[in-house]
């Protein structure tokens, strides 16, 4: 589908369960694209950003099970809640320098990343952000980040090695719980419990 040119925001589930929907192009007249306007598209495999958008909203692609791919435009400053929960088959994706907060469970249960990288503009990490990335065996998190949830990193079973970030004061609940690959783990001075 081809956003009209004239069009200036997707409004609340505008897309949703259109499980015959397999690709998109919005356009850069879109400035705000609301939560779950493409949640469970199951046959959506292709998504092309031309607008100036400053969130991926929140379950914006939840369940968008098609979807292996996809670059994040240079004007989002935030990721919110579940933005791609479940997306089963997300095996690549590109976070630009301009986010700087990872809601939570915005990549929980995308079973077919294998790494991803953090750029430096990130601060904080939502609760289960990454719970049961089974294949996560990378994660690059950079010092700028001050905090990561609860169950963050919960059963991402072929995590091998982690560093925590220097301004990292506190591990929370169950962050690494059934990482059972995890060999070795580099703790900063700064934590304190």
């Amino acid at each position: 589908i081809t956003i009209p040119p004239l069009v200036t925001s997707i409004e609340r589930s505008a897309f949703s369960g259109c499980s015959n929907l397999v690709s998109i192009k919005i356009p850069s007249s879109v400035t705000e694209v609301k939560e779950s306007a493409f949640k469970e598209c199951s046959f959506l495999a292709e998504v092309e950003f031309e607008s100036p958008i400053s969130t991926i909203s929140e379950s914006l692609f939840m369940t968008c099970v098609s979807l292996t791919e996809i670059t994040i435009p240079s004007s989002v400053t935030m990721i919110e809640d579940s933005a791609f929960e479940k997306c089963l088959n997300l095996s690549k994706i590109t976070i630009p320098s301009s986010v700087t907060s990872i809601g939570k469970s915005s990549f929980s249960e995308c079973k077919s990343i294998t790494e991803i990288t953090i750029p430096d503009s990130v601060i904080t990490i939502g609760d289960y952000c990454f719970f049961h990335c089974a294949e996560l065996k990378n994660i690059s998190i950079p010092s700028s980040v001050t905090s990561f949830g609860s169950f963050c990193f919960d059963r991402c079973t072929k995590l091998e090695e982690f560093s925590i970030p220097s301004l990292v004061t506190k591990i929370e609940d169950y962050a690494f719980n059934e990482c059972t690959s995890l060999r070795e783990i580099i703790i900063p001075l700064s934590l304190k419990y």
